[in-house]
C-alpha cells in the first residue's frame, strides 16, 4: 500500500532546510527545532495501534492510508464467501478463518495449530498485508465464539511480527447497526505482497512449557465452558476429560457482554479475573481444546488488562491428553 508519509517527509524536510538557512536567535532555533520534532512525531506510524477499535473510529478511517480492513466471517458465524460478497465494509479483503490456513494441522497430527513460517509467509502475502499496513480484524460479533476468531487470527499476526493491528469491537454486526455506516457488495481483490515473518517466540507457549508451569508460579487459565473444565463433558477429539492440573476456569463467554461479540470493560474484566481468584501480573498461559477460546483469554489479558507475560497454549487438551502418560484434574467424576 502506497503511503503518505513521502509527502510529510518532505514537507519537514523543507522546513528543516529553512531552519539551516535561515539567521535566528537561539530561541527561535531552539522553538523551531522542537516543532519539528513534534511535527516528525506526529507523522509517524506507532509501532503498535490500539487493540480495540470502534465502528465510529473505522468510519472516520476508511479512506485513510496503510489501513487493510481484514474480514474473517467463518462458517461459526453463518459466514462465507456468499455471505462476503453480499454485504462487507467497503474495501474489505476477505479471509476465511476455517479455510484460508490461519490454523493447520501439525507434523504430529495436531489440529488447529500455528503455521509454519513458510504458510504464514504465504497466508499474508496472499492477503496483501505489508509492513506499514493497520489491519483491522473484521468478525461476525454475535457472540463470544466469534470474536475468538478475530483473537486468534489477532495473536497469529502477532506472533508473525505484525505490530500494527486491531479487532473491531461488535464485529460486522456493531458496524450494521448503524444504519448510516457503508456497506460495499460484490468481490473485492487483494493486492498481493511479500511478507517476510518475524516469528515471535513470547507469546506462545508449548506442552513442555505447561509441564514446567504446573509446579511454578504460573497462572494456566481454562477458557472453555465449566462443563468441560470439571471433567462432565469434553472436546470429541480429545482422548480424556478434565483440565491441566492447577489451572482456574474463565469460560470465553464470560469476557464478552452477555456472550455476545462486544468485550466487557477493562474494570469489568478485572471483576471477573478477581472473582475467580486469577491475578493479571503473574506469568500466565491460555489454553482450551485447540487454542479458539484460549486466544480471546489471552488477548483480555494480554491486551486488554495488560498482562504482558500471556502465552498462548496453541495445543491445547487435544494436544494434551494425546500423551497418556499425562493425566488431567477432573473436579467431578462421571461414571
Amino acid at each position: 500500500m502506497v503511503s503518505s508519509m513521502g509527502l510529510k517527509t518532505g514537507y519537514l524536510a523543507r522546513h528543516l532546510v529553512l531552519l539551516k538557512v535561515c539567521p535566528m536567535t537561539s530561541l527561535i532555533k531552539t522553538i523551531a527545532a522542537s516543532t519539528f520534532f513534534a511535527l516528525l512525531i506526529s507523522v509517524t506510524p506507532s509501532m503498535a495501534e490500539q487493540p480495540l477499535v470502534s465502528s465510529q473510529w473505522l468510519k472516520t478511517h476508511l479512506n485513510k492510508e496503510n489501513i487493510l480492513i481484514l474480514d474473517i466471517r467463518s462458517r461459526l458465524s453463518g459466514g462465507s464467501q456468499k455471505v462476503f460478497e453480499e454485504a462487507h465494509i467497503p474495501g474489505a479483503i476477505y479471509s476465511n478463518y476455517l479455510t484460508a490456513g490461519w490454523r493447520v494441522k501439525n507434523a504430529e497430527g495436531t489440529p488447529n495449530m500455528l503455521p509454519d513460517v513458510a504458510r504464514l509467509e504465504a497466508l499474508l502475502s496472499e492477503v496483501g498485508i505489508e509492513e506499514e499496513d493497520h489491519v483491522i480484524i473484521i468478525p461476525a460479533g454475535k457472540k463470544a465464539v466469534d470474536m475468538g476468531s478475530a483473537a486468534r487470527v489477532y495473536w497469529t499476526l502477532k506472533m508473525s511480527g505484525h505490530n500494527n493491528i486491531s479487532i473491531l469491537n461488535g464485529g460486522f454486526k456493531g458496524w450494521l447497526a448503524d444504519k448510516a455506516n457503508p456497506i460495499e457488495t460484490g468481490k473485492t481483490e487483494a493486492d498481493p505482497s511479500i511478507y517476510t515473518v518475524n516469528l515471535r517466540t513470547d507469546i506462545l507457549a508449548t506442552k513442555a512449557d505447561v509441564k514446567t508451569a504446573i509446579n511454578k508460579n504460573t497462572t494456566l487459565i481454562d477458557n472453555r465452558p465449566h462443563d468441560q473444565f470439571i471433567g462432565v463433558n469434553k472436546h470429541p477429539v480429545s482422548k480424556q476429560n478434565g483440565t491441566i492440573p492447577n489451572s482456574k476456569n474463565i469460560p470465553e463467554s464470560w469476557l464478552t457482554v452477555n456472550g455476545g461479540g462486544e468485550f466487557r470493560s477493562a474494570k469489568s474484566l478485572l471483576g471477573v479475573y478477581t472473582a475467580q481468584g486469577v491475578k493479571t501480573k503473574n506469568l500466565e498461559i491460555n489454553f482450551c481444546n485447540t487454542g479458539h477460546w484460549a486466544s480471546l483469554g489471552w488477548f483480555v489479558s494480554y491486551e486488554i488488562l495488560g498482562n504482558k507475560n500471556s502465552k498462548l497454549y496453541d495445543g491445547s487438551m487435544v494436544e494434551w491428553t494425546t500423551d497418556a502418560s499425562i493425566l488431567t484434574k477432573q473436579h467431578l467424576l462421571i461414571n
